[in-house]
């Protein structure tokens, strides 16, 4: 996610971070390279320029030339811009109401049945949420048939009426619905439609002004660029829905929508698709989505991931099964296992501040625990329980298992030898024993 971008960004602000004088000359230098990489991102010109413009502004107001640190005072600069051009701060959903309704709209293939699953999925276990989805895509049989199995998936409720072709009366008996049955919240997914076409803008407009939902959203995928920007604002014309979607953020895109889509039409970002899996959404803060554009990571976000997947009392007891030495490969295999509840690896470690760039080119797989996994699990009860029993018998007949090697089994033990062992400085307040020994693994100088 945005590396291009980060890469240019990142080269545009060595010509003032270079040596010798900072002047106005490699500062408009600097700045012009700012703007061709927000151009090369797929964002508008104008916004492009007028963006540089304010950068400009705010480093001659700060005095950016006598500063003691003047490349480090621009990327701040930069910095608050990209947050300010992407809305500041997070917008909430509204999902006050009995029941709250959510009325998703957008283009063919944008991603709006999946999405709308996956909203569903993060009402019911984020908000606590009882919620109905709605099949409403009437024209294409395969939209209701993939609702009802993602619905079955998360285990949430879809309304269907079968061979029904009036979405806004479909809609209205889902509302009714609703309210018999206690649902908090009801999630209508539409039918894709192109904004050219009258009828169906006609259709989305009537669904809107009938159900009179909390909000609607407009779902975009991002890989469209700075088309997703002008479609957009052609829905949004029509529609003034309260929010956007950007769908396949985790793709190869350059960016653009996610930069521009605010200053264009107006409203919030509110939801980022991050990959297929039903959970795999995020809310959109600016603020962070600008320290991962300039290669900051995203430490709250992933704090915030763990934290959704570490249980507290499970915390307090492997801690004191770490205090005693009693950290076993049952308990490694269970805190990997929720490692990988949380997500891509390579993008989680991406959020990691100065890793995204150390990774660029590694290619971690989503499986990349498998091997360890199959490791572990050729392993008896007892030498998971009780690691130190591992001869070599042990380790040959666990290599066999699992399809590998000796030396890649030898070298797990190990790393969870050295896990184990740092893991306990840190619970039994050797705090300081951990800074001697990682400096002493520092390279002499």
């Amino acid at each position: 996610m945005f590396d291009n971008l980060n890469d240019k960004l990142e080269k545009a602000f060595k010509v003032i971070k270079g040596q010798g004088h900072i002047t106005e000359i490699n500062v408009a230098e600097s700045l012009k390279d700012i703007r061709r990489a927000l151009v090369d991102a797929d964002v508008n010109f104008k916004i492009a320029k007028t963006f540089t413009e304010r950068v400009k502004e705010e480093a001659l107001g700060r005095d950016v030339l006598r500063s003691v640190s003047p490349g480090q005072l621009m990327i701040k600069i930069v910095h608050e811009e990209l947050t300010a051009l992407m809305g500041t701060t997070h917008e909430e959903l509204n999902i006050k109401g009995s029941p709250a309704i959510i009325l998703i709209a957008g283009l063919q293939g944008s991603g709006k049945t999946t999405f709308s699953a996956k909203l569903a999925n993060y009402l019911k276990s984020k908000k606590g949420k009882k919620v109905l989805l709605v099949a409403g895509d009437v024209y294409r049989p395969a939209a209701i048939e993939q609702l009802r199995t993602l619905g079955e998936q998360i285990n949430v409720e879809v309304y269907t009426e079968d061979d029904v072709k009036d979405p806004v009366g479909i809609a209205k008996r889902a509302v009714k619905h609703a309210g018999t049955m206690g649902h908090h919240v009801v999630v209508v997914d539409t039918a894709g439609r192109l904004a050219i076409d009258e009828r169906m803008m006609d259709e989305i407009s009537s669904l809107k002004k009938t159900l009179n939902p909390q909000e609607t959203l407009f779902v975009v995928d991002a890989m469209t660029g700075q088309d997703a920007v002008n479609t957009a604002r052609a829905f949004n014309d029509r529609l003034n829905y309260e929010g956007v979607v950007l769908t396949k953020l985790d793709g190869d895109t350059r960016g653009g929508a996610a930069l521009t889509i605010r200053q264009v039409v107006d409203k919030p970002i509110k939801f980022v698709g991050v990959g297929e899996k039903m959970d795999a959404i995020e809310l959109f803060h600016p603020r962070r989505m600008a320290d991962r554009i300039l290669g900051k990571g995203d430490i709250v976000t992933l704090v915030e991931k763990a934290q959704e997947q570490f249980d507290e009392e499970e915390a307090r007891k492997l801690q004191k099964k770490i205090a005693k030495n009693q950290f076993n490969f049952n308990d490694f295999l269970k805190q990997m296992q929720q490692i990988k509840k949380m997500g891509n690896v390579k993008d989680l470690m991406g959020m990691i501040p100065g890793m995204g760039k150390a990774l660029k080119d590694v290619d971690i797989e989503d499986d990349a625990f498998k091997g360890i996994e199959a490791i572990i699990y050729s392993m008896t009860p007892a030498e998971r329980e009780n690691p130190a029993i591992l001869n070599g018998n042990r380790r040959k007949r666990i290599a066999q298992g699992a399809g590998t090697d000796i030396q890649e089994v030898n070298k797990l033990i190990k790393q969870f030898g050295d896990t184990r062992k740092m893991m306990r400085m840190m619970t039994t307040g050797g705090r300081g024993k951990m800074a001697n020994m990682m400096r002493n693994m520092q390279p002499k100088r």
